[in-house]
């Protein structure tokens, strides 16, 4: 399979034209949200959904995943059958410059 047909497996990614500054800050708005985008840009490389440090249940963090998927905040896709997870840096950058970067400090000074 290739890249693309795995990431046409999760259909609802937004075109980079089409992510909005409301659904950005709208996603990122939730605690559990917050915490995964975090966790995704600590880290190297993408990021397995089982791998995540979040305190809801599972369906409850597919919701959250999903939103922040259709934020366009994180791109998913598959490797094999785990579903892997990717802050969308250079979709983000080139329509809002500086944004995620300030959201990223803005969350670690308030949650520590």
């Amino acid at each position: 399979m290739t890249a693309q047909a795995a990431v046409d497996r999760i259909g609802d990614h937004p075109d980079a034209a089409d992510i909005t500054l409301q659904r950005i800050l709208e996603a990122f708005a939730d605690p559990v949200r917050r915490s995964i985008v975090r966790q995704i840009a600590r880290t190297e490389g993408d990021t397995a959904c089982g791998t995540f440090d979040i305190s809801v249940t599972r369906s409850t963090g597919t919701h959250h995943f999903r939103v922040l998927r259709q934020s366009g905040l994180i791109r998913q896709y598959y490797v094999g059958t785990s579903k892997r997870n990717a802050l969308r840096r250079d979709d983000l950058e080139q329509a809002f410059p500086g944004l995620l970067d300030a959201l990223l400090a803005a969350a670690d000074r308030e949650d520590g």
